[in-house]
């Protein structure tokens, strides 16, 4: 998983959390306020018509009450107090239908309101026919009563907010108080002109008169607000109030008990005046109550909507604020990243690369390419001061690397020095022997076998100071024409008879670096020699292109796969290790042809040839060429280059104006050397002597003898000393040819057609791929 989206979930997920938790309180705030407000139109609705049916009805039940007992109760009194109960009834429906249906609770409530208020006819033709007891009549209507203020209970208890839970219960328990004093009223309306109780009746007024002072004292004055609470006390301290609180106070204690009952003082009969007063004032502080409750439910569910909006606010503000904030941390961390990444790549891609040529080259580092150890603290910085140590490391590392091939570098370029003097020392006494002892035909063929191999021992040398990091001394000043060139390359190699020459345009190369184009073309000659069949030609061939001197080398050796020339390809480009050299000892020459291309200028390529074997392509810069001078140097015979020419008699042991010598039939002409050398500095090859004589480099056990002409005899005698070198001889037309070839040529016979079956055929062949494949596999045994 990418880091930049591992740092956008670990944002995602808080901001996510953190919006599914403002989204989850903001709508059970919502649903609060819905609550609430619900609560408040659903009070406003049916509530306040409740109230008023409750009041309503409490005031019928005492008249019922008293008309029980045997008060003289008008019969326009009784019909005006129902028909107002009535009227409140029919109020309380309609607000009840067009409220809607509400909480479980109180929907249940509501439906048992509605069936007693259905059942209230019933009870008062109960109470007028005086059918059961007074206590009955008071229980139907304490229940009905009793229901009403539970639903004022269960109106406000489900909501979440304690402040209106508590307003709720105290309204509550003022329904609950006045219902008492109310209670109070009609059991001393019950008791009539004989002011007679029955235990019970007393038991309940006991109860009320306790239950009511206590809700007052203990539960409802100390929860009421200021001003209503002054409001009770203006109520309490009223005429009214106190001839209640003193009535009560004679009933409990000035009571007496008789036989049917409690008979109660005649202090009562101030009572229903004293009600009258106080009870509408109670009345109003329950309704004011009231409607301060609905009015703290609106401003709640106001206040709990402010709330979801400066919820809303807050969060998403802080929820942006974090987006933000996780963008920048994310883009500045991925943008450290980045920077680290790119800076990482350049490193190891572009200055560590360079730093390891520079120092596989010799040449210093500029220490400032290198990335620095910057001691930062926090993690990207110190995983940068890690790469930076790392680097660091593996630059030490490969600098004593360096350091130590270029000790071993010096140290093999002393050594091939110390032998490139020998084998100058070596080259100078096989001259000074053929010079010596030309005379003996076999003794010379042998001289010229020995400086032939001498001479690929030098290249050898070379090759060695080359690897080492040294460079090919050119003693050349003059430039050389491009076929002497080819011819000088040839003469290095050891099968040089299977050469075939192709100098196809006139053009010369500079002098300074005759000797390396001669020793790279030389190594590619003795592979294309030495991985061919023995008896198959190698073509060298040289001519002009758009990019410069295109010099190609074919053979007919082995296919070769393009994997394996993908591997060749590659080491003429990349200079190896030791440890790669080490491995391919017996195979440098591709190696040593990449570094001497490198110093060129030049492009070597290994591909397949169209007859099947591998074809190298020299590239050789225009940079490396000059235009050939014809007026200069020798007078040269203008022949082909890939014309055979008679060799050359070794200079000085012939002498030209006394005879004519005939030359050596040979299958090729070499350069031959000077025989000054000069005594090379250490660490240096001595450099190539410009030719002199001829020398073959291998005698063929199977080639003929050179004998001389009828009339002619071969000289090799050693000049005076202080003489001066005679001139070379002239080639002389036919005199190289065999006498055969010299006589006429006789008639070919008639070709007769192939008698052969197929079977003889394809064993014929059979047998000529079977011996090829032999000598292949001889080769590939052969092969470095």
């Amino acid at each position: 998983m990418r880091l930049r989206t591992l740092l956008v979930l670990l944002a995602l997920v808080p901001t996510t959390a953190m919006g599914t938790q403002v989204a989850v309180t903001a709508d059970r705030l919502l649903a609060q306020s819905e609550h609430l407000r619900a609560d408040v139109a659903a009070g406003e609705r049916i509530g306040l018509p409740l109230h008023t049916l409750m009041v309503e009805m409490q005031a019928e039940r005492t008249t019922t009450a008293a008309r029980w007992a045997g008060t003289p109760v008008p019969e326009d009194t009784v019909l005006a107090r129902r028909a107002a109960t009535d009227a409140a009834a029919d109020a309380f429906r309609r607000s009840s239908d067009a409220a809607g249906p509400g909480t479980e609770e109180t929907d249940r409530r509501l439906q048992e309101i509605m069936k007693g208020l259905d059942d209230l006819d019933a009870l008062r033709e109960r109470a007028d026919a005086r059918i059961g007891s007074a206590d009955s009549m008071l229980v139907s209507y304490g229940d009905l009563i009793g229901q009403m203020i539970r639903y004022f209970e269960d109106g406000f208890s489900h909501t979440d907010d304690a402040g209106l839970t508590q307003e709720s219960r105290v309204v509550v328990t003022m329904f609950s108080a006045a219902e008492m004093v109310a209670l109070e009223d009609a059991i001393l309306a019950l008791a009539g002109p004989s002011r007679e109780l029955t235990t019970r009746r007393f038991a309940d007024f006991v109860n009320a008169v306790g239950a009511h002072r206590h809700l007052y004292d203990r539960w409802i004055v100390p929860f009421l607000p200021a001003e209503q609470s002054s409001l009770f006390t203006t109520i309490s301290g009223s005429d009214a109030w106190q001839t209640k609180t003193r009535i009560e106070n004679q009933v409990l204690s000035d009571h007496k008990d008789s036989e049917s009952g409690v008979k109660l003082p005649r202090g009562i009969t101030g009572w229903a005046a004293a009600h009258d007063t106080w009870s509408s004032r109670l009345d109003a502080l329950n309704t004011e109550r009231v409607r301060a409750l609905h009015a703290h439910g609106n401003a709640r569910a106001a206040e709990l909507e402010a709330q979801v909006t400066r919820l809303i606010g807050v969060s998403g503000g802080a929820l942006l604020l974090v987006v933000l904030v996780v963008v920048f941390t994310t883009r500045s961390v991925l943008r450290r990243l980045r920077v680290l990444h790119d800076r990482t790549v350049t490193v190891a891609e572009e200055t560590l690369p360079g730093v390891v040529a520079r120092l596989q080259q010799g040449r210093p580092v500029d220490e400032g390419a290198l990335p620095p150890v910057r001691g930062e603290q926090d993690e990207v910085g110190r995983v940068g001061d890690a790469f930076a140590r790392v680097v660091a490391v593996s630059v030490d590392g490969h600098r004593r690397l360096a350091a130590e091939r270029q000790g071993f570098g010096m140290f093999a370029a002393g050594i091939a020095s110390r032998t490139g003097n020998l084998v100058s020392r070596q080259l100078a006494l096989t001259e000074e022997l053929q010079d010596t002892f030309g005379g003996d035909e076999e003794l010379l063929a042998r001289l010229m076998r020995s400086d032939q191999l001498t001479v690929g021992m030098r290249r050898q040398i070379e090759n060695l100071l080359i690897l080492a990091g040294g460079e090919i001394p050119d003693p050349h000043t003059e430039p050389m024409r491009v076929a002497d060139l080819l011819r000088e390359a040839a003469a290095e190699v050891e099968d040089f008879r299977r050469i075939d020459r192709q100098a196809l345009d006139e053009i010369s190369v500079e002098p300074r670096v005759i000797s390396q184009i001669s020793h790279l073309l030389a190594e590619l000659l003795d592979n294309a020699t030495r991985f061919s069949p023995p008896r198959s030609k190698v073509v060298i061939r040289a001519e002009l292109v758009a990019d410069g001197l295109s010099v190609e080398i074919e053979d007919r050796g082995p296919r070769v796969t393009a994997a394996r020339y993908a591997e060749m390809n590659g080491r003429l480009h990349s200079a190896p290790p030791y440890s790669v050299l080490a491995e391919n000892a017996h195979r440098l020459g591709l190696f040593v042809v990449g570094h001497l291309a490198d110093q060129l200028g030049a492009t070597v390529t290994l591909r397949r040839s169209v007859y099947g074997g591998t074809s190298a392509v020299v590239i050789l810069p225009r940079e490396l060429l000059v235009p050939t001078d014809h007026d200069s140097g020798p007078e040269r015979v203008a022949t082909p280059a890939t014309a055979s020419v008679a060799p050359l008699t070794p200079a000085g042991h012939a002498d030209a104006a006394d005879r004519q010598v005939p030359a050596l039939r040979v299958a090729d002409p070499l350069p031959v050397r000077q025989t000054a050398v000069r005594r090379i500095p250490t660490r240096q090859l001595p450099a190539r002597q410009e030719p002199d004589h001829q020398a073959p480099t291998r005698d063929a056990p199977d080639r003929e003898t050179p004998r001389l002409p009828a009339g002619g005899r071969l000289a090799l005698e050693r000049p005076e000393a202080g003489a001066a070198r005679p001139a070379l001889p002239e080639r002389v037309p036919q005199t190289h040819m065999a006498e055969q070839l010299r006589e006429p040529r006789a008639a070919e016979e008639a070709v007769t057609p192939d008698e052969a079956t197929p079977q003889e055929v394809a064993d014929a062949w059979d047998d000529y791929e079977q011996g090829t494949r032999t000598v292949e596999n001889e080769l590939r045994q052969d092969q470095p």
